[in-house]
């Protein structure tokens, strides 16, 4: 069989990660992520998709971030009705995020229709809660490290990538009827020094391998970011203010949580009240309990009120209406709340009512794109726009690097050094151009590999007549 791979998304973009391998009698897709950042990348999410729904026969999901899930619900809507395979905290966490991308997408739509914003006379969502529910009944869960076949002559095994819970390296094994090759797929890969997450897997073996490239043109400066939060929670303590951290629901907020408490317990921080003031982070954070095995912190959680996920201090805001009775917590605290970028989410009253106050601290601790109001705090704009007003900034901000959920380029190269043999051939996926040129230059001079870095909607024959 002829074997061939189109490039759907995740080339030329650290978004829309979508790989399309066609075996003849039978296509599959890795991932199956939504468009994220700029507005040409956006559209394309509303693009015709580019083969015919009713040929593709599965999809495989690295891990549940929304540039790898995120466009389900419209492939479901349009037809897909085949298998979509994923480790088993991965179909967990796509349930909880595909739903929130649901009502996002129509509170978009409808707030687009009460504005008269939109191009179109009656706008409408990309899909509905009702579409996300849809792709549920599709999901079928895997486990770490045991093979399982999805066509005749076609195997896959989930090995751990790090990155967020249940995220996955894929291998695919290709049974032709003179040749076996192999494709793995690096999804997104984690630190090596996690303090939650097991190290991305050494794959020993493959023909043709697809590697992100997020940050293949940097390396992570900070590798004990938990002193320089320790530092400035002191600092803000001694103002007598109250700290804020923007976090991602999934992963970072666990991070900070586990961190925060370590700190504590050390001595090192007083303890105070901590509050995770968001619905999807506290929902994520459940699932730690629950999937024992796909973090390191088993040991932790056995002691049964005293873990980073349930102590005395954490309180766990559910109701909108805690989360406004928080703006009249007077003293020292720390509140962690949604969105990373505070772009949205419940993280704009706390930072609308906190910045003005000089006491008061707010911790960035992810990757802030330019246009965002993490970018421009972190810029020191002296005010910042929330719900249409200009919020002076008279909080101290602080930037901790080093807690990103995203190998850096060292460990990028520890991971391709894990093969024993050289790839045929490498794709350098998922980065922007200048990242993805630095690493491929880098695995091509220090290893010597072939490495191609593709656009997007270009093709390849990877094998003919196995």
């Amino acid at each position: 069989m002829d074997v061939t791979a189109k490039f759907l998304g995740g080339a030329g973009a650290v978004t829309g990660s979508k790989y399309l391998i066609d075996l003849g009698e039978f296509e599959f897709l890795v991932d199956c992520g939504l468009f994220q950042g700029r507005k040409e990348l956006r559209e394309r999410n509303w693009d015709k998709f580019p083969m015919p729904v009713d040929k593709l026969d599965a999809v495989i999901l690295t891990h549940a971030h929304m540039d790898h899930i995120g466009y389900l619900p419209r492939l479901v809507k349009e037809g897909f009705k085949g298998p979509i395979y994923c480790t088993e905290a991965s179909a967990e966490l796509a349930k909880i995020l595909l739903l929130d991308s649901g009502k996002l997408q129509e509170e978009e739509a409808e707030f687009a229709r009460k504005k008269g914003y939109s191009k179109h006379e009656d706008p409408q969502p990309l899909y509905t809660m009702e579409d996300s529910e849809a792709v549920f009944p599709q999901l079928v869960p895997k486990s770490f490290d045991l093979p399982f076949n999805i066509h005749p002559g076609v195997d896959v095994t989930f090995f751990h990538a790090g990155h967020i819970l249940g995220a996955s390296i894929v291998k695919v094994i290709l049974k032709g009827d003179s040749q076996t090759k192999k494709l793995v797929f690096s999804g997104d890969l984690g630190r090596y020094h996690d303090p939650i997450l097991f190290p991305p897997s050494p794959i020993p073996k493959a023909d043709i391998v697809w590697i992100e490239s997020t940050y293949g043109d940097r390396k992570a400066t900070n590798t004990k970011p938990e002193n320089e939060l320790a530092r400035v929670i002191r600092e803000t303590f001694d103002r007598n203010g109250l700290v804020i951290i923007p976090s991602f629901a999934v992963g970072r907020s666990q991070l900070m949580l586990y961190l925060i408490y370590q700190l504590m317990e050390k001595g090192k921080i007083p303890k105070v009240p901590v509050f995770l003031d968001s619905p999807m982070a506290i929902d994520t954070t459940k699932l730690y309990l629950d999937f024992h095995a796909d973090h390191r912190l088993s040991a932790m959680l056995e002691e049964e009120n005293e873990h980073a996920f349930k102590h005395p201090q954490l309180q766990y805001i559910q109701k909108k209406e805690q989360s406004k009775a928080l703006n009249e917590f007077k003293g020292r605290g720390i509140i962690i709340s949604a969105s990373g970028m505070a772009t949205g989410g419940r993280v704009l009253h706390h930072l609308f009512h906190r910045l003005p106050d000089e006491r008061n601290g707010v911790v960035i601790v992810g990757y802030q794109p330019e246009g965002t109001r993490g970018r421009r705090l972190l810029d020191g704009e002296p005010t910042v726009r929330i719900y249409g007003v200009d919020v002076p900034v008279k909080a101290e901000v602080y930037h901790i690097s080093g807690l990103s959920a995203h190998a850096d380029q060292d460990e990028l190269m520890e991971w391709a050094e894990g093969f024993c043999e050289k790839p045929k051939l490498t794709f350098i996926v998922h980065g922007e151009a200048k990242s993805a040129d630095a690493l491929a230059t880098k695995l091509n001079e220090e290893l010597g590999w072939n490495t191609v870095v593709p656009q997007y909607l270009e093709s390849f024959v990877l094998f003919e007549g196995i």
